[in-house]
C-alpha cells in the first residue's frame, strides 16, 4: 500500500501538507471574525508567552506572532513573515488575543465612528500616486 504522498517531487509536502493542522490543534477557522487581512496586532508591553503550564500551551508560531509584533504588524504581514497561510495566522493571532498577550485592532482610519476612511488620507495617497 502506497502513502497517499508518494510521487510529490517536493521532499516537504508532507510537512507542508500537515504542519498547518498541528499548529492549531486541529482548528481550521479561528474562533474570532474581527482578524481581517490589515487588522493590526501589537505584543501587550509586559506581556511573556507562557512556557508551558499556562493556560495557553504556545507553540513556536505563538513565540514568533508574538516577537514580530512588538511593532504593530497587519495580520497579512505576519502571516507574510512567517511564511504561513493567512486563516493559520488568524488562528494564532486569535489564541495570542485571548490569552491578553497581543491587541488586535483595526487601522486608525476605519477605527472612525462612521467607519470610514478620512478623505483627507485618501486625497494624500491619491496625490502621492499621481506623482509617480
Amino acid at each position: 500500500m502506497r502513502h497517499w504522498t508518494e510521487g510529490f517531487e517536493d521532499d516537504d509536502a508532507e510537512e507542508s501538507l500537515v504542519r498547518p493542522y498541528t499548529i492549531t490543534g486541529g482548528r481550521t477557522a479561528p474562533e474570532r471574525d474581527d482578524l481581517a487581512l490589515i487588522t493590526l496586532v501589537t505584543t501587550v508591553s509586559g506581556s511573556f508567552p507562557e512556557t508551558g503550564r499556562g493556560r495557553l500551551r504556545m507553540q513556536p508560531e505563538h513565540r514568533a506572532v508574538f516577537d514580530l509584533c512588538k511593532r504593530p504588524l497587519a495580520v497579512a504581514e505576519v502571516a507574510a513573515a512567517l511564511n504561513l497561510p493567512v486563516s493559520v495566522t488568524k488562528i494564532l493571532v486569535g489564541d495570542l488575543v485571548e490569552s491578553g498577550h497581543v491587541r488586535a485592532r483595526p487601522p486608525l482610519a476605519f477605527a472612525r465612528a462612521g467607519g470610514l476612511p478620512d478623505m483627507a488620507i485618501l486625497e494624500a495617497v491619491r496625490d502621492g500616486l499621481r506623482e509617480l
